[in-house]
């Protein structure tokens, strides 16, 4: 489990090719490594990695990881290239300060960012709305990005895909990899956990017309103000 705070950014230092998916070795920069053991998870760009080899020792430390070939069908690591830079979270501590929002690192789909714009000091990104996601989309609701935690500012679902805005702040643009971003770039996309949990309990089950349905209804989400 993360928080979607980003810790530092790394480098991917190589990639290498097999029948199962592929490895990747990643550079770590600034992430402290001090504490990383195998099997640990590590967020890549908001894709939870299992670390199978590492290195911590002088100098900038570094990590292996496998990725199957389901996670480069669903995620963009198919267009990532050596020296590609890439958002790092180590898995969140009990006592961990909780600055984001729950992120599995279980990504949910691909967006393209279509646009770019400033607005004072702050930038905002117009991404594509994917359309099996979108109802996992509100406005001032969470979504992660590249394993980033952000709030959606607004939606535009009035075109045939629909689009979805997020205003991130100096600090976010300096501590990320959003500085890299330009219009046609592809992200992964998380969406809220809770969000696709709530969808679960209340969607009755279309395999076996008998089963038992959830006692959690919409009314009482409503009443106990889950739901506006």
């Amino acid at each position: 489990m993360f928080t979607g705070i980003i810790e530092a950014v790394g480098t991917i230092k190589a990639i290498n090719v097999n029948a199962q998916g592929a490895r990747l070795v990643i550079d770590t920069n600034s992430l402290d490594m001090s504490d990383v053991k195998l099997g640990d998870s590590i967020a890549t760009n908001g894709i939870c990695l299992t670390v199978v080899d590492f290195d911590n020792g002088k100098g900038n430390g570094s990590y292996s990881a496998d990725v199957s070939n389901e996670t480069l069908q669903r995620t963009g690591f198919a267009n990532y290239q050596v020296g590609s830079k890439v958002n790092l979270e180590k898995a969140m501590l009990a006592s961990t300060r909780f600055g984001g929002h729950m992120v599995s690192g279980h990504v949910d789909g691909v967006s393209e960012i279509l646009a770019i714009n400033n607005n004072g000091n702050s930038i905002e990104y117009w991404l594509s709305m994917p359309s099996d996601l979108a109802h996992y989309i509100a406005e001032k609701g969470s979504v992660t990005i590249d394993g980033t935690s952000l709030t959606v500012n607004a939606l535009a679902e009035e075109s045939s895909k629909g689009s979805f805005r997020l205003t991130i702040v100096p600090h976010t643009v300096k501590e990320t990899i959003f500085a890299q971003y330009q219009v046609g770039s592809k992200v992964n996309i998380e969406v809220d956990l809770i969000a696709r949990y709530l969808e679960r309990l209340l969607t009755k089950s279309n395999e076996d017309d008998q089963a038992p349905t959830s006692n959690v209804t919409e009314s009482m989400l409503l009443k106990a103000g889950f739901i506006k």
